[in-house]
């Protein structure tokens, strides 16, 4: 019986992963030398959409150089020797591919839906619906003038340095700025630094520095959108595992 390919628990690499039909696609990943090229191809199809039996892998070194290909789906990864900044090629040999002929890359393929202003108008909910509620919800975009006191109330529970979740979109961060902002307009206002660059500056808005974060992970919201509690920093691979 040949003998097994033994290698160390925590042993893994990381390299650059691409694709043949997304040119866009590009992703570091790191991998386990320990796991099979089938568990790898399972892996990978989830995140480029590449069918396992559709997919073949091709390893490159640092040099861009082909190393071969990783054809032996009960190999264990480690057995093709790859090493830190190696690039994994996806090739999709499948013609009739979710990933071919540009469709997720150039939106200008995709087919545009158009509706009549009339029959827009006879939708039970749309856009114009909703800004209208608005309006009658919000005083700023009704013209009307915004009290200093403006949402005081909901910046009680708020303080500097508490974790919160912004909507919309669920965005977590940290508090870094609780009061009045009047470049922005009357009322109060809550800065936060984003985990992730989802903002739109470093603190700096309008000229005035209300707080000081990376470029790019700053944001300014009323109070209302903020909820604060026990909302810490998500793993960017909670979903998706980095290690595989």
């Amino acid at each position: 019986m040949a003998s097994l390919l033994h290698l160390p628990a925590d042993d893994s690499v990381q390299m650059l992963v691409t694709h043949s039909n997304v040119k866009t696609f590009s992703s570091d990943v790191r991998f386990s030398l320990q796991t099979s090229v089938g568990a790898v191809k399972e892996k990978l199809w989830k995140k480029s959409g590449t069918a396992v039996e559709s997919m073949r892998l091709e390893l490159y070194d640092e040099t861009g150089s082909k190393i071969g290909d990783l054809n032996e789906d009960s190999r264990p990864l480690g057995f093709y020797s790859p090493q830190n900044g190696f690039r994994l090629h996806i090739v999709d040999l499948d013609p009739a591919s979710v990933t071919s002929g540009g469709w997720l890359e150039d939106t200008s393929l995709v087919e545009k839906y158009t509706i009549s202003d009339e029959a827009y108008d006879k939708l039970d909910s749309n856009v114009r619906k909703w800004k209208e509620k608005m309006v009658a919800q919000n005083p700023s975009i009704s013209g009307k003038k915004i009290p200093d006191n403006y949402m005081e109330d909901l910046c009680t529970n708020i303080k500097v340095g508490d974790r919160c979740e912004v909507e919309p979109g669920a965005k977590r961060g940290v508090v870094k700025f609780v009061g009045k902002a009047d470049s922005l307009g009357n009322g109060f206002w809550v800065g936060i630094q984003y985990d992730e660059p989802l903002g739109k500056h470093d603190g700096l808005v309008k000229g005035v520095r209300y707080f000081q974060c990376p470029a790019g992970h700053g944001g300014i919201v009323r109070p209302d959108k903020v909820k604060v509690g026990d909302f810490p920093e998500r793993d960017p691979f909670e979903d998706d595992e980095e290690e595989i």
